[in-house]
């Protein structure tokens, strides 16, 4: 079933939106949330919290990439659940991830507003669309989706030493890019 569709099924209010979202995204769900929740019940919860959040998110949104607003949905989720159930242990993979754009995106109380936010938001994606396809890919699956490095390999082809220059390299730009469009990092 494609997108339009699914959408239209939670327009009208017809329960099996979910079941079709399941079944055509639940394992791009399942994936975002086992990147973040090492607890097999945590990531279920999750995922079916995600789906009550489209539920109830979809009559007020008409995505323009479904894919792409469920997946974000999933992974808020993922995150705000990482962060209740781990307040004293970490997930060194997630953390990990994080510390490295630690350095290009600070993340202090100096960017609150939503017009910041959204000219961050932008100014990243500006920075991503100027890189080509392959970096792109490596970027969004180890900041975005929390790929462990071995797994952006698997996925790749490219040998571990060259997916951690190629990361560390766009993290380098990326902060440059980011001064340069006037973003104090």
């Amino acid at each position: 079933m494609d997108d339009e569709t699914i959408i239209s099924l939670y327009w009208a209010r017809d329960e099996r939106a979910i079941a079709e979202t399941s079944s055509k995204y639940g394992r791009l769900c399942n994936h975002i949330a086992s990147n973040i929740l090492s607890n097999y019940q945590d990531r279920e919860e999750c995922i079916n919290d995600s789906y009550l959040a489209v539920w109830n998110a979809v009559p007020d949104n008409h995505p323009n990439r479904f894919s792409v607003f469920l997946g974000r949905i999933v992974r808020n989720l993922a995150l705000k659940k990482y962060e209740y159930i781990s307040a004293a242990k970490r997930n060194p993979a997630i953390v990990t991830s994080l510390e490295e754009l630690g350095d290009c995106v600070s993340g202090t109380d100096s960017i609150e507003s939503e017009i910041e936010k959204k000219n961050i938001e932008n100014t990243l994606n500006k920075f991503l669309w100027q890189l080509n396809e392959e970096k792109r890919n490596v970027f969004i699956r180890r900041y975005w989706y929390f790929d462990s490095i071995e797994t952006i390999c698997k996925c790749t082809g490219f040998s571990q030493s060259k997916v951690k220059s190629m990361l560390y390299e766009m993290r380098r730009k990326l902060k440059n890019y980011l001064e340069s469009e006037g973003i104090k990092v």
